[in-house]
């Protein structure tokens, strides 16, 4: 018999009643160090003392009008927005996948707009991950997500992550635009390799093309800057935020520069829901943390620590461990032994939780508040569970 709730989830045995800082107690009186961060959205941690206040205030006094309406708490968030990035506007939707719709569209409205409609196609990479839509699981690369769901959204084709030739000999007259994530999260925690997303830059340049950054899992400060692509000294044309940009409550948005935007006007995309008053006051409350004099330098200094300490533990389990990956807080343990044997481990032995990913790897997600204890606890964890996968093996 079905349960009521749709199971599309392979859900563990455990429930949570409250969080803090980056702690999570469950309902049989567990606690557990959370470095899964519901998959990179709990930027700031749990129950945020000024997240929650500005949830709370905003909630007793409107909570949503529809875009019907000027909404300013919408107009602060984009203001900072685009004070912070590349971008000259921003559209708020409500998740990651609906922002890379959204984007998707501006990028095909842009060349509709400039003439040249046949221009469509999105050239994507392998290992990447764009969402469930049906729209984005064309754009992803992992064909057991698609099985069963009819044929492919035409209009995005793959090439090697990475690999610069590939993605020269896969342009021709149809390509709108290039789609890639500067650290592919889901795919295996792989970060673009050095040069990689300076050169696409050069290239999108080079043929009339768009360049689309899919920054929902790997931006708003989990590299150590605010934006992923700070790191290679470039910017894109057009990005998709969500997950960390509302701490914890569901909001996505598009950013694109007036050049990528030219084409958009009333009446060709919308959302119900998107850039509500809660929502916005939600995402502002964690900008102003994000923004805070230090908090990003902090962020980078933590991370060094943690990868650090890490990778010290690769080098006293060799047999379980094999390369520490990704940027920043986002980073990831390739395993040698099955990661989801690690995963449990962690979880159920030593109260620690993190998130899998492709290629055996174990994604580790803190939020980026933690401070050097949380380090050291997740780490003798890690080592303690690393040592008894080795000793169980031997």
């Amino acid at each position: 018999m079905v349960p009521s709730v749709m199971p599309t989830y392979g859900r563990i045995d455990i429930a949570f009643e409250r969080g803090e800082g980056p702690y999570l107690f469950a309902t049989d009186g567990r606690r557990f160090l959370d470095f899964a961060s519901g998959i990179a959205t709990n930027s700031i941690g749990h129950a945020h003392p000024h997240l929650v206040r500005a949830i709370c205030e905003q909630a007793a006094r409107v909570m949503h009008v529809s875009n019907l309406y000027r909404i300013p708490e919408q107009e602060k968030l984009a203001d900072r927005l685009v004070a912070s990035s590349f971008a000259d506007t921003v559209f708020f939707c409500n998740s990651g996948v609906e922002a890379l719709e959204g984007a998707t569209k501006v990028a095909r409205r842009y060349h509709f707009h400039n003439g040249e409609p046949n221009r469509t196609r999105i050239i994507c990479c392998t290992h990447s991950f764009h969402g469930r839509t049906l729209g984005m699981l064309s754009a992803t690369d992992k064909e057991a997500y698609r099985e069963g769901f009819g044929p492919r959204v035409q209009g995005f084709s793959h090439v090697a992550f990475g690999n610069l030739n590939e993605m020269r000999a896969a342009i021709s007259d149809d390509v709108a635009a290039i789609l890639v994530e500067p650290v592919q999260g889901e795919g295996g925690v792989n970060s673009a390799p050095e040069g990689y997303l300076r050169a696409l830059r050069e290239i999108a340049d080079e043929f009339g093309l768009l360049l689309i950054f899919d920054e929902v899992q790997c931006g708003m400060g989990r590299s150590g800057k605010l934006w992923a692509h700070e790191l290679a000294g470039m910017a894109p044309d057009i990005m998709a935020s969500a997950k960390g940009l509302g701490g914890g409550f569901p909001v996505g948005a598009v950013l694109a520069s007036e050049k990528a935007a030219s084409g958009m006007k009333p009446g060709l995309h919308g959302s119900t829901f998107g850039g509500n008053p809660l929502a916005m006051a939600a995402a502002n409350a964690v900008l102003d943390v994000l923004l805070a004099d230090g908090f990003l330098p902090q962020v980078e200094r933590i991370s060094a620590l943690l990868r650090g300490k890490l990778e010290a533990v690769v080098k006293r389990h060799p047999t379980v461990v094999e390369e520490v990956r990704g940027t920043g807080l986002l980073l990831g343990l390739k395993c040698l032994l099955p990661s989801g044997d690690l995963q449990t481990r962690l979880r159920e032995e030593q109260g620690l939780l993190t998130v899998g990913a492709a290629e055996n790897v174990l994604r580790l997600l803190p939020p980026l508040n933690i401070e050097e204890a949380h380090v050291q606890e997740a780490v003798k964890a890690i080592d303690t569970a690393c040592a008894g996968l080795a000793r169980d093996a031997a």
